[in-house]
């Protein structure tokens, strides 16, 4: 496998904008939704149980106070100071850091057991997708764990009224970037939280 560089910061400003200036409303929104059963199921199913965990993307901080709860020690990043706030003001108990895909700068090589990252490629530049799954599958541990979604957008990328970036990509971007893992499931459904379509692909690190 070619190596791969991850020393460029290509993360969309204005999506990041967007999450830190809302980031209470976004925060009470999520609280709200139902929680994503069918996602944890997956987790349940694939995840090492007992091992390190990481939520890339970890938003207000709902997903890693699950896996916390459940038997995946956790710590969670995002991009956004405003979502880290909240996530930290809402769930103190837990720990809550600053990176950005695709570079996750400070984020160690090899660390973790487990890794998720739900519905966050989709605010990359296309570009930067592949790079952005191969990092994620660097984070983990050989035999580690990838849980990795995103949503799906038909036509064109585009941007929300809010400003958020939405990317329109193919699928094999995603399994070009896992060159390295095993995949495990690979499927579309409809999110039983936020009842928009994503695609799921679970990968095992080799």
């Amino acid at each position: 496998m070619r190596a791969r560089r991850f020393t460029e910061t290509h993360v969309d400003k204005p999506t990041v904008d967007t999450y830190t200036d809302a980031a209470s409303r976004y925060a009470e929104e999520w609280r709200a939704q139902p929680a994503p059963d069918d996602m944890y199921a997956l987790l349940g199913r694939y995840f090492v149980h007992g091992g390190v965990t990481v939520d890339i993307g970890c938003g207000a901080g709902r997903d890693v106070a699950w896996l916390d709860a459940n038997g995946y020690p956790a710590v969670g990043y995002d991009a956004s100071a405003g979502l880290l706030a909240q996530a930290a003001a809402h769930y103190p108990h837990l720990r809550f850091m600053a990176a950005a895909l695709p570079e996750l700068d400070g984020v160690s090589r090899g660390a973790f057991d487990n890794a998720l990252c739900e519905t966050v490629i989709m605010h990359l530049p296309v570009p930067q997708i592949s790079v952005a799954c191969a990092r994620l599958v660097d984070i983990l541990k050989p035999g580690g764990v990838l849980y990795l979604s995103w949503r799906v957008s038909d036509g064109e990328s585009l941007r929300d009224g809010a400003g958020r970036l939405y990317a329109s990509f193919d699928a094999d971007i995603v399994r070009d970037g896992l060159n390295g893992a095993t995949i495990v499931f690979d499927r579309e459904a409809i999110n039983a939280s936020s009842g928009k379509r994503v695609h799921r692909i679970v990968a095992r690190r080799n």
